[in-house]
């Protein structure tokens, strides 16, 4: 089933889920940071991954995701709105985290195998097209760390890279950021490789991201909602771990608040 119009989505079943972080993180204006362990509602999460050579694929019963009912059999789910605030400045985004592996050590190269499949929770367990690869940093790390990650992409080709990346400065603890792909690839189905060069010290994750959506607070103790047409609705899952990273424009995260509702029907 599916939700195709304003009557079922009426009819649709609604719940509403927090996602706010009452602790904030040191931060480099401009720059992305995970808040994925910091106190709040949900409770804090770990940031360290558990799995080098495989990874894991999260979901909402991992600490620091929000919890999500079981939808009724057969039924799709969708993000349908997000009331969002912050106590700073900031960009806000919002993804499903679909893969991670970690932490690895700064200068790590590691061959993974047996990775568990992340199919389920794209669209019609085909479309990667929304997906994209991050860094998250463990530890904070000496010297420019760089992370080069082979993988297949959203067709099925293998042995793609992204090439060595870093933010031309040593990471500090929770920065992310995002790794580019091959020209021409538009996703990611399976994560091969991960090797870190440059820095000296630190450890890192990788994650495979789901972006759902983009908020901005332009004002601090401001915010907005994006109700489902200026979402479009995407597609989620009662799997979905909701995750989302800051993008403060001063050094401080600040106190990032999304009230979130997911229908299903």
């Amino acid at each position: 089933m599916a939700i195709t119009s304003l009557d079922a989505f009426l009819a649709s079943a609604k719940q509403r889920s927090s996602l706010f972080r009452t602790a904030s993180r040191t931060a480099v204006a401009t720059g992305w940071f995970s808040v994925f362990d910091l106190a709040g509602d949900p409770g804090a999460g770990v940031l360290a991954g558990t799995s080098t050579a495989a990874g894991v694929v999260p979901t909402d019963a991992m600490a620091g995701c929000p919890l999500i009912n079981t939808f009724g059999g057969g039924n799709a789910g969708y993000l349908a709105q997000i009331e969002y605030a912050s106590t700073v400045a900031c960009r806000i985004a919002l993804f499903d985290l679909l893969f991670k592996a970690g932490a690895y050590a700064f200068n790590a190269n590691t061959a993974l195998s047996a990775q568990p499949s992340f199919s389920g929770r794209v669209p019609g367990g085909t479309d990667y097209t929304a997906t994209e690869i991050w860094v998250e940093q463990v530890t904070a790390a000496t010297g420019n760390q760089a992370v080069n990650v082979t993988y297949t992409n959203q067709s099925g080709t293998t042995g793609r890279t992204t090439g060595a990346t870093g933010i031309g400065a040593a990471p500090t603890l929770g920065r992310c950021w995002q790794l580019p792909f091959q020209s021409g690839d538009t996703g990611v189905q399976v994560i091969t490789n991960v090797a870190g060069s440059v820095a000296t010290v630190g450890t890192f994750n990788v994650l495979v991201l789901r972006r759902l959506a983009s908020m901005r607070v332009g004002i601090a103790n401001f915010g907005d909602t994006l109700d489902l047409l200026r979402l479009g609705m995407p597609q989620v899952f009662d799997t979905t771990a909701y995750y989302m990273l800051i993008a403060a424009d001063s050094t401080a995260t600040g106190l990032p608040d999304l009230e979130i509702t997911t229908v299903n029907g």
